[in-house]
């Protein structure tokens, strides 16, 4: 799997975020976006999400599943964790299953895997920023995809809780995986590529 940018420009409002991008990254990598605030690491997150359309340039994913689009290939966890407050934590994961179509995920092994299992009644409302991040991230487990978009992925984790997610992005590279995360710092994994966005 080969996932490539060609001359990729973004435009919101009437402002340039970024032009004349090319990258690429292959399965078992990670890309990592870096860049001042502002410079459009968001911004290429959601284009290549589908939540955006390139002002110009292509992106082009090869070897993926030609049923699929790119987007219906791709997980998207913004900066924004996107849980319910009413339902509980397991009843979160579970809404995820249903939209991201494959009916009942799940969500025993996603949340054991992110240390949420002994709290999955417990409404959302009442859990901790890095709490909350963990059930985002625990999409990731729930519903296999082989492309992983992570925005600011290590946001509000504690020591232990970066290093289990750098463990959970280990195992998605050896099987295949690829990773393009948007951060402002270390994500604790080797297999990177890095294009920077903006000024330095």
């Amino acid at each position: 799997m080969r996932l490539s940018a060609s001359d990729l420009a973004c435009l919101r409002g009437n402002r340039e975020v970024f032009a004349n991008l090319n990258f690429e990254v292959v399965a078992g990598e990670v890309l990592s976006v870096t860049g001042p605030n502002g410079a459009g690491k968001s911004s290429l997150l959601r284009l290549i999400a589908g939540l955006l359309q390139p002002a110009a340039g292509r992106l082009v994913l090869e070897e993926g599943d030609p049923e699929l689009t790119l987007a219906e290939q791709s997980h998207y966890i913004s900066h924004q964790d996107a849980l319910k407050p009413s339902l509980s934590v397991a009843e979160n994961l579970a809404f995820w299953g249903r939209y991201l179509g494959v009916g009942a995920a799940p969500t025993g092994e996603a949340l054991a895997a992110v240390e949420l299992a002994t709290i999955a009644d417990l409404p959302a409302a009442y859990l901790s920023a890095g709490q909350r991040r963990r059930l985002a991230l625990a999409r990731l487990i729930a519903v296999h995809r082989p492309i992983w978009l992570l925005d600011e992925p290590t946001a509000a984790l504690d020591a232990a809780a970066q290093a289990r997610l750098a463990d959970l992005m280990r195992g998605h590279l050896a099987g295949g995986g690829v990773i393009v995360a948007a951060t402002h710092g270390p994500l604790g994994i080797e297999a990177i590529r890095e294009v920077r966005l903006g000024a330095a």
